[in-house]
């Protein structure tokens, strides 16, 4: 990579959305430069009626080694400068649009956080995954105290978190961090084919669904069952449900557009 090379890659398939971290000589380790840049990748796609799915990948062979410690500012106040990266956390977590991480190779602290802020994490059987902030003197950022507990349970969480293990992607696919495990030579048919899938998929619902899931890991019964009602009255308002049923009379794959459909 040279110097007047983007830090981050985008690339376009249908309604798909690639964004690769090309920081490779760094591991894809994030420098403030590439946090803006993701930042305001993130915020486009999620404008963008275009944008059905978005796909996360690591250029040179690593996903993301995390933050660029060597590289902070020294004039910004690190608090100043962790409200903004938590301000990328939370454009990622509510995206209206599915998400997958294409992990190959490292993915530690933010990095890791990164991948499992997507909706979907698709490795490969050469990916190693640590929280490696305790290693350097640091807590749990990038949503990883919210996120962990919520996909393996307080104690699996503690032993990540505390400990800073690496651990490989056989035994992170058995905690629930990792969703399919490939090999390498696979990873890309595989993440493409998932990405058309979701791509394809009626937008409206789909981002329905994804609210639903990630509030109702807060909310009492009672208070889903309501989000449930309003999220779905707002599908039955859309062409994409009689298009469906249509579809399935006709004994063919629908096509959605997530259009509003009330005259």
């Amino acid at each position: 990579m040279s110097d007047d090379e983007p830090v981050l890659l985008t690339d376009r398939a249908g309604g798909v959305l690639t964004l690769t971290l090309n920081r490779p000589r760094r591991k894809n380790a994030i420098n403030d430069e590439l946090w803006n840049a993701l930042g305001e990748a993130l915020t486009a796609a999620g404008n963008d009626p275009e944008v059905r799915a978005v796909v996360l990948a690591g250029a040179g062979g690593a996903f993301c080694a995390g933050a660029d410690l060597s590289g902070r500012r020294a004039e910004a106040h690190p608090l100043s400068r962790m409200h903004r990266i938590n301000e990328i956390a939370l454009r990622l977590h509510e995206l209206p649009v599915p998400t997958v991480a294409k992990v190959d190779g490292v993915a530690v602290g933010a990095g890791w956080n990164l991948a499992l802020g997507c909706d979907f994490v698709v490795a490969t059987a050469r990916s190693r995954f640590s929280q490696i902030f305790a290693r350097r003197g640091l807590s749990l950022d990038f949503g990883g105290s919210w996120l962990l507990p919520k996909l393996v349970g307080l104690q699996q969480a503690k032993r990540l978190a505390l400990l800073a293990e690496m651990i490989e992607a056989d035994e992170a696919h058995r905690l629930g961090l990792v969703t399919w495990v490939v090999e390498p030579d696979e990873l890309d048919k595989f993440v493409t084919g998932l990405g058309e899938r979701l791509a394809a998929g009626p937008p409206v619902a789909l981002a329905q669904n994804k609210a639903l899931l990630n509030e109702g890991a807060d909310r009492t019964m009672r208070d889903a069952l309501a989000s449930e009602a309003r999220a779905q009255t707002v599908n039955f308002a859309t062409a994409d449900a009689p298009a469906a049923i249509a579809a399935f009379n006709e004994k063919r794959e629908p096509e959605f557009t997530g259009e509003w459909a009330v005259k």
